[in-house]
């Protein structure tokens, strides 16, 4: 899967998009028959899989995050499961946020880590029973939608309202990772983060199709007191963009930002660089967390680094409080039903 999205993709479709369409035509044909073919595996547990129609950030992670800690509160064990993507780890692993580094296990399972019991796995139906193993009985899959190899009870489509599904092509051509008619048969709702039209077209494709629609917002944690505060702010995510807006809406002004690629791990340089122009500049350096956390265990001017950064800290907040409690709910349900087709064909 493509992990870097090049800025054609959100843009209207032009001649990069019209030219590589023969490929796209192949790439579509082969994802959908995956995703309606695949032989899903099936756990014991209730399976919630939060993930998108594209490649990119949409907002997978906060999100899982809050479904876990929704499940907590109703007494309940959730687990995550990754696929641990920017780590080089390749057998099946409970993540120890206290042992494990960004470099082995990826920053997405580092920050689920702190709040859940997480387990990253190449193979999505190991990673599953290794967390029924380790006592979970509620599975929340961070992205991993289109895969197939997981018998999933629940799919949460997560779209961002601003960047929607970008020119609406298939990769290469652009960002959809699957027919969007085929994406659609298989997820049980979807949740539009943000303000924005965006995604208004693939809403109503949803609402025609029948499935429910949640919407939620990114709300940041604090940080009152960077009003009128000079910046630097640098991010390696999906959407930079979306983060600098953020650090903007808390009323700072940022005069240097920094951009790299979604997971990627800063080099020496570019360490030296931030901290350099920052300390030249006065300036007050902010981050992402998952920037923060693929900076921990490191030495040096990396050490530095952290600790010289602020972190913005966002959660997903839904706009009806009761929606990640009804989606825990009806993951459970289909879970129950799951099983008892599974009996009646065993017998």
């Amino acid at each position: 899967m493509v992990s870097e999205a090049p800025p054609f993709w959100w843009r209207k479709p032009d001649w990069r998009a019209w030219g590589l369409s023969p490929f796209s035509f192949l790439y579509g044909r082969i994802a959908g028959h995956r995703m309606a073919h695949g032989r899903r595996a099936s756990v014991p547990v209730p399976v919630i899989c939060v993930g998108n129609f594209t490649v990119g950030g949409a907002g997978k992670t906060p999100t899982a995050l809050t479904i876990a800690r929704a499940a907590k509160t109703k007494g309940l064990k959730p687990g995550f499961l990754s696929r641990g993507y920017g780590g080089s780890l390749d057998v099946t692993t409970v993540v120890d946020p206290h042992h494990h580094h960004a470099t082995a296990v990826g920053d997405e399972p580092l920050l689920l880590a702190r709040e859940a019991l997480t387990v990253i796995s190449r193979r999505r139906f190991e990673g599953a029973e290794r967390l029924v193993r380790e006592g979970a009985d509620l599975i929340i899959m961070d992205d991993g939608f289109q895969s197939a190899q997981l018998a999933i009870d629940y799919a949460l489509v997560v779209i961002d309202a601003t960047r929607g599904i970008g020119n609406g092509y298939l990769v290469p051509s652009g960002p959809v990772r699957a027919p969007l008619r085929t994406q659609l048969r298989y997820a049980s709702a979807l949740l539009k983060v943000g303000e924005g039209n965006a995604a208004d077209r693939i809403v109503r494709m949803a609402a025609r199709a029948g499935k429910p629609f949640f919407a939620a917002s990114v709300k940041v944690r604090g940080q009152e007191d960077l009003q009128g505060r000079n910046v630097l702010a640098f991010a390696g995510i999906a959407d930079p963009t979306k983060f600098f807006r953020t650090v903007e809406s808390l009323g700072a002004s940022i005069v240097v930002g920094r951009t790299f690629g979604d997971h990627e791990h800063l080099g020496e340089d570019d360490i030296a660089d931030i901290l350099d122009i920052a300390a030249r500049e006065g300036l007050e350096i902010v981050t992402t967390s998952k920037d923060y956390v693929r900076l921990i265990g490191h030495h040096g001017r990396a050490e530095e680094l952290l600790g010289a950064c602020r972190v913005i800290e966002i959660d997903m907040v839904f706009d009806d409080r009761r929606a990640p409690a009804l989606i825990i709910d009806r993951a459970i349900a289909a879970a129950r039903e799951r099983r008892l087709r599974e009996g009646q064909k065993a017998k």
